[in-house]
């Protein structure tokens, strides 16, 4: 993987406290260690359990060990000692028919987390999982793996993004627990950065929040009490057991509007990529990536991509580490870049080569272009979306059509609304030919409760003929891939920020095969 330009210099990561970046929390302990496990203050197993990045033949089980999870030294109420940990797979939910099982180390470098890769499942089918350490034991979590090469079956899939805690309640968590979905995609900010009052802004705490959360997060301790706190929440608790997720880094998991090397507050290289190193292994600690993620350093690798069958491969991208810093002035620079040289040849190349029918990029940031302006001869383009990229964007439109990738089909997130959009070849042409289409999620909770259409999303809808809908509500996307479609449901809560919102479906729209344009289903 490339590496950030600075992140040789490893006195500036080990001088922020994160040493034993080789460790790996699905080792083996030895036999006469395995069966030991210290008393603790509590059930270990409070932020639940999960799964994530399914293959045909497995997938990967995380948890972590916090019986006091939001102790303010960041180690969850844990000792400062390994901790075996037991896992199981089963074909039944009441795991009684068991077909892996061994025993993980829960490490106090990694904040107690366990990443456990399981392999020699079968593909295209359900399975359920749990843990124990001592005589805890934890829920048990649902997952389901890849289907084969050659499985034409359907796949279902959610795509969500932007969590902000204090902004409101994770309602639309308890609903996407019940959808059955085979898999998640999570876009980014699974964390936000800014710092909590006492109440808990929106959720009104009966108990204080401690005074360490009303902090900006900065320091691996900082980044793992707010990890801890978001995952405690009992709706994503649900969620998160409810299906495997698959995840990708934005702005707030580190700083808001962060690239690259660049903090947009003007800190240091070096003192930025010391925080970066610091989110980065916090989020690994609490996302359920396989170890090949495991951070060195400031550097993560997340770029990958997902085979689901013949009918579709996920691409999941990560816009952050590699691009250029912000400037809009030169948005047409041939220089820059979103995806970094080797991430940008590496998604042709896998565009490509992808026999699937279905071409899905998870991607951060909104691609279409989007003018906030309807005043003839001004534009109004955000930098740090991929307007800000415009000629990066253009080598990405320029490849697809090269390659005549099939069916390319973009998942998007941060942008707090939902939108559906053509993906053009000249956004300043309405009639030249649409190579795609983008499917924007809004927020799990941040800005709110929100409304449907606002005075901002009517202007955007009259200044860009390719958008075809905009909605300002909190909620996700549900979509069902099939060999002669592709259907997106966006689905919307009333509200957030008062406990017992309802979700609905707001509108759906299709693609159809060998049609890249966007239509009401």
């Amino acid at each position: 993987m490339p590496r950030s330009p600075l992140s040789r210099r490893r006195l500036f990561v080990l001088g922020a406290g994160i040493a034993g970046a080789g460790l790996l929390a699905a080792s083996r302990l030895p036999a006469d260690r395995a069966a030991a496990a210290p008393a603790l203050p509590g059930h270990p197993f409070t932020l639940g359990v999960a799964s994530g990045d399914p293959r045909p033949d497995g997938v990967v089980l995380w948890t972590r060990l916090a019986p006091v999870p939001l102790a303010e030294d960041g180690f969850g109420g844990m000792p400062r000692r390994a901790v075996p940990v037991r896992w199981e797979v089963a074909e039944d939910e009441s795991m009684r028919r068991i077909v892996a099982q061994g025993t993980a180390v829960a490490q106090p470098d990694l904040a107690h987390s366990v990443h456990v890769e399981v392999d020699g499942l079968r593909p295209g089918r359900d399975y359920w999982y749990r843990f124990g350490t001592g005589t805890d034991e934890s829920p048990v979590g649902r997952t389901r793996t890849a289907p084969g090469a050659t499985d034409p079956t359907p796949v279902t899939f959610a795509f969500v993004s932007c969590q902000q805690w204090d902004a409101g309640f994770y309602t639309a968590y308890r609903d996407l627990a019940a959808q059955y979905v085979d898999v998640v995609h999570h876009l980014g900010d699974w964390i936000y950065e800014n710092p909590i009052a006492a109440t808990g802004g929106k959720r009104n705490l009966a108990t204080p929040l401690p005074a360490v959360h009303n902090q900006t997060t900065m320091t691996l301790t900082q980044y793992r009490l707010r990890h801890a706190l978001v995952a405690s929440d009992p709706d994503f608790v649900a969620a998160r057991a409810s299906a495997p997720f698959v995840a990708t880094v934005d702005d707030h998991d580190v700083e808001d509007n962060w690239a690259g090397v660049t903090s947009p507050m003007g800190t240091t290289p070096e003192d930025f990529l010391r925080r970066r190193a610091a989110a980065f292994r916090a989020y690994y600690e609490h996302v359920p990536l396989r170890p090949s993620s495991l951070p060195t350093g400031p550097d993560m690798r997340l770029y990958r991509a997902l085979p689901y069958g013949r009918l579709a491969t996920f691409f999941v991208l990560d816009e952050r580490q590699y691009r250029s810093p912000e400037n809009i002035g030169k948005r047409d620079d041939p220089g820059r870049t979103m995806l970094g040289d080797a991430q940008e040849r590496w998604l042709l190349d896998a565009l490509a080569g992808s026999g699937a029918t279905w071409q899905l990029m998870a991607n951060q940031t909104m691609m279409f272009q989007l003018d906030r302006l309807t005043d003839p001869g001004l534009q109004q383009l955000n930098p740090d979306s991929w307007d800000g990229y415009a000629a990066a964007r253009g080598r990405l439109f320029a490849g697809l059509a090269e390659r005549k990738v099939r069916n390319p089909v973009v998942l998007s997130g941060d942008a707090h609304v939902h939108c559906a959009a053509d993906l053009k070849a000249d956004f300043a042409d309405p009639d030249s030919a649409t190579i795609g289409a983008e499917f924007l999620g809004t927020s799990i909770s941040s800005g709110g409760d929100g409304s449907d259409l606002t005075a901002a999303g009517k202007e955007w809808l009259a200044a860009n003929p390719h958008l075809r809908f905009v909605n300002s509500q909190r909620g996700y996307v549900r979509c069902r891939v099939e060999p002669a479609q592709f259907r997106a449901d966006y689905v919307v809560l009333d509200k957030v920020t008062t406990p017992g919102g309802t979700a609905s479906v707001r509108r759906s729209f299709v693609v159809e095969s060998g049609r890249p344009g966007i239509q009401e289903a």
